[in-house]
């Protein structure tokens, strides 16, 4: 069922592309918010995105996924692509995302991976530029979860976050709601490059709460933005792409990590181990903090050798159709 609710939104991509591309060629569409525009010029700024990009990169990459101690249900979902580089039709050469289901009764499982899957089947099958074809993918996943809570009463209110990392010519982009998060280590700094969609985020950047209070506030699960929660949905994106170099390491993750692990922790990992090795500890602190919630962590590093092609990985199995078959 959540499969032909997909199929039916390919039609919605299409109309979303065909509006999208009446935009400026820098923007990302209409009705993003100044401060979101700020919040990117200032985050890429900072972390010296003026500079000229690096030659191409290899990309070097694991991500894994854990229920955690507390919870019988995985409800988040990952999933990453290498291109065949002698594709010159695929707009992107890397897609990686976490999605993290809310809704309970198995619903947020539903949500996540009708997100997932939405993503992975469309982000290079559609035409136009990496911002324009991002939003449109996140908008079909977003109608595909509504379409599927409005024929299924017991998925009523379902919805995900979604956090999309796409490289292009050594360019990065970064698609995102909710709050799971997006990290780039460069030059011994960690950065997180997304921004929390979620209650307590918005009253700490409004200086109602501090840090600290937010970490042990009772709202701080409460999510302002995610997948299929509203009919009209709007990301953060990345209206430019964000230059490469080699040894940025770029970190994706659920709340069931950043929840219990703390930056400086993250940092430390990925810093002195090789994504593999990283993943496995980060959510083994995870564990070792009590594991309360679903954990999953994707860490991708640039340079050095090569690493072979491999398929679409994901925590379930994907179809090989194309889309809308």
């Amino acid at each position: 069922m959540a499969w032909q609710m997909v199929r039916s939104a390919v039609v919605y991509v299409r109309e979303q592309l065909a509006k999208l591309a009446s935009t400026a060629a820098t923007g990302v569409g209409p009705g993003v918010p100044a401060t979101q525009k700020a919040h990117v010029d200032r985050a890429m700024r900072s972390l010296g995105l003026d500079q000229v990009k690096e030659p191409r990169l290899s990309v070097n990459g694991t991500m894994l996924t854990n229920p955690g101690i507390v919870r019988e249900l995985n409800e988040d979902f990952v999933a990453w692509v290498l291109s065949d580089e002698t594709d010159s039709a695929a707009l992107f050469r890397m897609m990686a995302l976490v999605a993290d289901g809310m809704g309970g009764h198995a619903a947020g499982e539903v949500a996540s991976e009708i997100a997932g899957r939405t993503v992975v089947r469309l982000y290079n099958a559609l035409k136009g530029s990496p911002p324009e074809v991002l939003r449109a993918c996140m908008a079909a996943a977003n109608e595909a979860i509504i379409a599927h809570a409005q024929a299924n009463p017991s998925c009523a209110g379902m919805g995900t976050t979604c956090t999309v990392l796409a490289l292009q010519d050594d360019l990065a982009y970064l698609a995102h709601i909710g709050d799971s998060r997006a990290y780039l280590l460069r030059q011994g700094q960690l950065h997180q490059i997304s921004e929390d969609h979620s209650l307590v985020a918005h009253l700490v950047r409004s200086g109602k709460l501090t840090p600290e209070e937010a970490a042990q506030s009772p709202d701080r699960s409460s999510i302002l933005r995610a997948l299929g929660t509203h009919q009209s949905t709007d990301p953060y994106l990345f209206r430019e792409g964000m230059p490469l170099r080699a040894g940025d390491v770029f970190v994706l993750c659920s709340d069931g990590l950043t929840d219990v692990v703390d930056d400086a922790t993250i940092h430390d990992v990925v810093a002195r181990l090789p994504p593999d090795e990283a993943c496995r500890q980060l959510i083994e602190a995870a564990l070792a903090a009590g594991g309360p919630d679903n954990i999953s962590v994707g860490i991708f590093a640039l340079g050095g050798d090569p690493p072979p092609l491999e398929e679409a990985r994901s925590t379930r199995p994907l179809p090989t159709a194309g889309p809308g078959r």
